[in-house]
């Protein structure tokens, strides 16, 4: 990447930030700000526009997903389930698979 288009995406990135972490309520500034600051560096340009598509959710229905209150829709995209899951299950616990139950014993 030559260095004008690293500057171009570095302001880019920085913008997305501060926008992801001044949504308007507390709740998204932390969930999605969170998520994107812990990420944002490693974000490629799909997945920056990803973020800037989700910039769009209005507020209450983003927070509404992000905390459970409403099941995601069949047709959330790939980053909204990304930044659910980790609101979930923690930045360092990502779900890897069902959670199973115990076996039956035997008695």
């Amino acid at each position: 990447m030559s260095e004008p288009e690293s500057a171009s995406l570095d302001t880019r990135r920085r913008r997305l930030l501060y926008r992801a972490t001044h949504r308007g309520t507390q709740e998204n500034d932390l969930l999605f700000g969170g998520f994107v600051r812990r990420h944002i560096g490693a974000f490629d340009e799909l997945e920056l526009a990803a973020v800037e598509a989700l910039l769009e959710v209005p507020d209450n229905e983003l927070a509404d997903w992000l905390t459970g209150r409403i099941p995601l829709p069949d047709e959330a995209p790939e980053m909204l389930r990304r930044v659910r899951d980790e609101a979930k299950w923690g930045a360092h616990c990502p779900p890897t698979h069902s959670p199973q139950p115990p076996p039956a014993s035997g008695r």
